[in-house]
């Protein structure tokens, strides 16, 4: 784990800590079963920030003034969190378009987030289709 990383989670209670890590691990998950190569891990305005070669960056956070949520977010000018939107509008909340917000109160959709984060990590290569090809 990147250091500045690693010490970024020490300030996350621990309850919220353990949601993020599941969700890092899962984003190492896709890069290794899509064989993206290398995830750069670091912090990107404070927020642990996950990027691959041929994908668009995405970061996790938890905020203390939305205590009972935490977030995936994605680059605002891309057509991710509209995907998103039109995919799983009925499963998932989001913020704007650079969000996923995720409840701290329910398991982590983690099939419908494994397939956003596909998308994502691909974005380079899938970004002129219509719906990113799916």
């Amino acid at each position: 784990m990147d250091r500045a990383v690693k010490a970024c989670w020490q300030h996350y209670p621990e309850h919220v800590r353990d949601r993020l890590e599941l969700l890092r691990e899962v984003i190492f998950q896709v890069a290794h079963e899509l064989d993206l190569g290398d995830v750069e891990e670091s912090l990107k305005w404070g927020e642990p920030s996950y990027k691959v070669a041929l994908g668009s960056p995405v970061r996790i956070d938890w905020k203390p003034k939305t205590p009972n949520n935490y977030f995936l977010y994605f680059h605002c000018q891309t057509k991710l969190v509209d995907t998103f939107r039109e995919l799983y509008s009925e499963a998932l909340e989001f913020n704007g378009n650079r969000a996923i917000v995720l409840p701290l109160t329910e398991p982590l959709p983690k099939s419908i987030i494994k397939h956003c984060l596909e998308l994502a990590l691909t974005y380079q290569q899938r970004k002129h289709l219509p719906l990113l090809g799916v």
